[in-house]
C-alpha cells in the first residue's frame, strides 16, 4: 500500500452545499425544539416527567430515550435528503 499517494479531494458545488446546509438547520431546529420541550417539562413540570407513563417506566425515561431514537431518525433523514442521485 502506497500512503505516499495524495488524496484527490471531492468537489462539491456551491449550491450542494448551501442545500446540505439549509437541511441540516432545519433538522437541527427540529430536533432542538423536542429538546426543548424535554428541558421544559423538567423545568417546569418535574412532577409529571416523574409519574409512570408506558409499563411503570416515568416519562422522563420514556422521553429520553426518545430524544436518542429521534436524533437517529433525524440523521437518517438527512443523510437520506443529502444523498447524490
Amino acid at each position: 500500500m502506497d500512503f505516499k499517494t495524495p488524496v484527490q479531494k471531492e468537489h462539491e458545488d456551491a449550491a450542494v452545499i448551501a442545500h446540505n446546509s439549509r437541511i441540516g438547520l432545519a433538522l437541527f431546529a427540529v430536533y432542538s425544539a423536542i429538546y426543548a420541550g424535554f428541558m421544559i417539562l423538567s423545568a417546569f413540570w418535574p412532577q409529571l416527567m416523574s409519574e409512570p407513563f408506558l409499563g411503570g417506566v416515568n416519562l422522563a425515561v420514556i422521553y429520553g430515550f426518545g430524544l436518542i431514537a429521534s436524533a437517529l431518525v433525524v440523521a437518517l433523514i438527512y443523510v437520506k435528503l443529502c444523498r447524490k442521485f
